[in-house]
């Protein structure tokens, strides 16, 4: 598998997570939505939208664009899970885009990242790793919390196995997937 392969999978694969965690958070009331369950952040709604706007940092930052500290400029831009589905699913297509261009010379190429006290430059291949691991940090974070409310929290453990495939395919459509186009370059599995 090449790195690249990973990278994408990755991707889709945070997609599809965040999908399934703005859909079960669907079902709460806005006042559940609201409330302050715990955690790092107190309620889903600041929980999640800290995913989001540190998304919108890092993506933007892969992309070569100066959003910088204004990413934080509102820490809790999505008032609603509706506005958060929209403009998490926005941001995750940007991602998804940008790992499906990536090739050696990408991977490993300078990003920017504006910071109050000064620029820091990173490898892009790292700053990615870094961006799935605060999403799955954060997204445990949010699933732990809706242990709390009164929607059941979605399996997030899952990744793309060939044994799972009937049990995505409605999830598949709404993103707009197939199967093929998840493991175009990975074939199939070697004979055992």
């Amino acid at each position: 598998m090449k790195a690249q392969d990973y990278l994408l999978a990755q991707a889709r694969n945070n997609a599809w997570s965040n999908h399934r965690l703005l859909a079960a958070c669907s079902g709460l009331r806005q006042e559940t939505f609201t409330a302050s369950l715990g955690g790092f952040f107190g309620s889903l709604r600041a929980t999640l939208n800290h995913i989001l706007v540190v998304d919108w940092y890092y993506v933007d930052a892969l992309e070569g664009g100066s959003l910088g500290a204004a990413a934080w400029r509102d820490e809790e831009p999505c008032a609603t899970v509706a506005d958060l589905q929209r403009e998490q699913a926005a941001v995750d297509r940007r991602l998804i885009a940008f790992c499906a261009s990536l090739d050696d010379s990408a991977m490993v190429a300078a990003v920017r990242l504006i910071r109050a006290a000064g620029d820091r430059i990173e490898r892009a291949d790292r700053v990615l790793l870094h961006l799935f691991q605060h999403q799955i940090h954060h997204r445990g974070q949010a699933h732990g919390l809706l242990s709390a409310a009164s929607v059941a929290p979605p399996q997030l453990d899952e990744y793309f196995l060939n044994q799972d495939s009937d049990l995505r395919q409605s999830e598949l459509k709404t993103l707009g997937w197939t199967e093929a186009e998840l493991w175009a370059d990975w074939g199939p599995p070697e004979s055992v």
